[in-house]
């Protein structure tokens, strides 16, 4: 029979053995020392210079001092004033008095614990798992923390037709979801019951951009609360632009102006259009021909306008045409031997 224990090497009493409280006081203290093992540190080299009672080390490839020569890994305990040297046998656990790590003793070197490497069917924090939530957390919260740097929540799915999203409930029924839900398109769906679901917004994986009941569906689709979608609204990149039609209905800017030598005109989105001159030249005896800054889609509504200061004249309108319109000047007289210059407005619309 061995004078020690097998595991942690405890002294055995021998029969009729004198002074046994030594060998006893000697299991004691070695209990005392691996029982729930803790270190102040492993792989140290440099032994403390004031040790306290209880202290344990696990040593490195090169102590020095009074813990000269022996082996790396070597747990060295001060014990009753003395450094106490004990051999790990494999594994061994200790834990790190000063902070949250274990390794273990493998033969060779302390190596860190893989504490629950393994991989369980479930796991409940404060409540049951069960097969269809494997890990099941009850609590006032969850935290996901960096490790000093990014960090990352990954939902991955088998296939395309399959689902991987988040599901929000109340009283543990549905009333929104997000993610991939069917498609590799994202969506964001919600419901009143659980049972009824809208798809508020979808974005397309491949193109970017959104539809769903939360997005205009037509450009006359004017429904309070919905996204506008850009090219079927009016904001500050085409508030102002180049207006344009496709069926009767607008598909470019809300309002275009621009300028010739002929005047300057405005179109809006609406169809209207409106040509100004100022200070048209009229003819002696004749018709003065303008014509348009921009063409109309119908002859305009034409209004003339002389400038002749404190002498009367009469302007009207002849010939009026999509492009063009002649202006005729008279006194009051109705002699056309007059030229006053005019100011001259057409309404009307571009399609």
């Amino acid at each position: 029979m061995s004078d020690t224990s097998p595991n942690l090497a405890l002294p055995y009493l021998a029969p009729a053995q004198a002074q046994k409280h030594v060998t006893v006081n000697e299991a004691l203290t070695l209990l005392d020392i691996l029982a729930r093992l803790s270190v102040l540190g492993f792989a140290a080299e440099t032994p403390p210079p004031m040790p306290e009672e209880g202290e344990v080390w696990a040593l490195g490839p090169a102590p020095s001092g009074d813990w000269a020569g022996q082996a790396e890994g070597t747990l060295a305990a001060f014990a009753d004033g003395a450094w106490l040297f004990l051999p790990p046998r494999p594994g061994w656990a200790a834990a790190l008095r000063t902070g949250p790590e274990i390794r273990v003793w493998d033969g060779t070197a302390w190596r860190a614990a893989d504490i629950g490497s393994g991989t369980p069917d479930t796991l409940g924090v404060g409540t049951s798992a069960d097969a269809a939530n494997p890990l099941s957390v009850r609590g006032p919260g969850v935290l996901f923390t960096h490790a000093d740097g990014d960090h990352r929540i990954t939902v991955n799915k088998g296939a395309a037709g399959d689902t991987a999203s988040l599901l929000f409930q109340s009283g543990y029924s549905g009333r929104a979801e997000m993610g991939l839900a069917g498609t590799d398109n994202w969506s964001l769906k919600v419901s009143p019951d659980g049972t009824a679901w809208t798809e508020a917004l979808v974005v397309d994986a491949v193109t970017g951009r959104a539809t769903g009941a939360a997005v205009q569906s037509a450009p006359e689709d004017a429904a309070p609360g919905k996204l506008m979608r850009a090219d079927w609204g009016y904001g500050r990149a085409t508030l102002v632009g180049t207006v344009s039609e496709a069926g009767g209905q607008p598909t470019g800017a809300a309002i275009e102006t621009g300028s010739t030598s002929s005047g300057s005109y405005t179109r809006f989105a609406d169809g209207t259009q409106v040509c100004r001159i100022s200070g048209l030249a009229t003819v002696s005896g004749d018709a003065a021909l303008w014509t348009y800054p921009a063409p109309f889609v119908a002859p305009p509504a034409v209004i003339v306008t002389c400038r002749s200061g404190t002498v009367p004249r009469i302007a009207t309108t002849a010939a009026r045409s999509a492009t063009s319109t002649e202006i005729r000047s008279f006194d009051l007289g109705g002699s056309e031997a007059v030229t006053p210059e005019c100011d001259v407005i057409a309404e009307g619309r571009w399609f």
